[in-house]
Formats: structure tokens, sequence, C-alpha cells
């Protein structure tokens, strides 16, 4: 029973480990060709995800040249980015689609 506990036992810390490097969820939401919100923080030095939910009828993009994201958002739909552990500081979010960027659709991910 003692090699039962123990197996049983570091199953459930390897469980807990795996749970709490979980990457940090942001969520912006895609509409009237704006994103909101506006800024979003996430830590230093520890990987993040983003998820964007477009609620505009037609297809948008989250892009950032310095975190080498370009990502299709169909209309209605969502989309998950993996990103990797960044240093602090503030990067720029947009959509690169013809006259969205001009037209104000950006955002600022700042990493502290």
């Amino acid at each position: 029973w003692t090699t039962i506990a123990t197996v049983a036992g570091g199953a459930l810390l390897l469980a807990s480990a795996a749970k709490a490097a979980e990457p940090t969820t942001v969520e912006l939401t895609l509409k009237d060709h704006r994103f909101t919100p506006s800024e979003v923080k996430v830590p230093a030095d520890q990987p993040f995800q983003i998820t964007v939910h477009n609620q505009d009828d037609a297809a948008e993009e989250l892009d950032s040249s310095a975190l080498k994201i370009e990502k299709v958002v169909p209309p209605g739909s969502s989309a998950t980015v993996r990103v990797r552990p960044l240093k602090p500081g503030r990067y720029e979010l947009f959509c690169n689609m013809a006259g969205h960027y001009l037209g104000g659709m950006r955002a600022e991910l700042v990493v502290t």
C-alpha cells in the first residue's frame, strides 16, 4: 500500500504543478473595429496567451510585429495565441486589415 500511496501522491503533486504552470490568459473583444479593452497587462518572464473574440461581421486580425503574431479571426468566432515570456515593456497589438490600423484599431500589451 505504501507504493500505491507514494505513486498516487506523486501523481497528485504533478497534476498540481501542471495546473499551477498554466499560462495567464488575457481576453480581447473585437467589436465595431475596436479592441476592448484597449490595454491589457501580463506578468514579465512568464508565458501567457491571448484569446480574441471577434463580434464584428467581418474577419479581423490580431497582429503584433514585436511579438511576431498574425492571426485572422473570422466573424463571430474566437482564437487563442500563445506568447513566449516577455521582458517588461509595452507592445502594440493591432488589426492590419485595410484601413483598420489607421482607423485606430489597436491595443497595448503592458508587461510588468
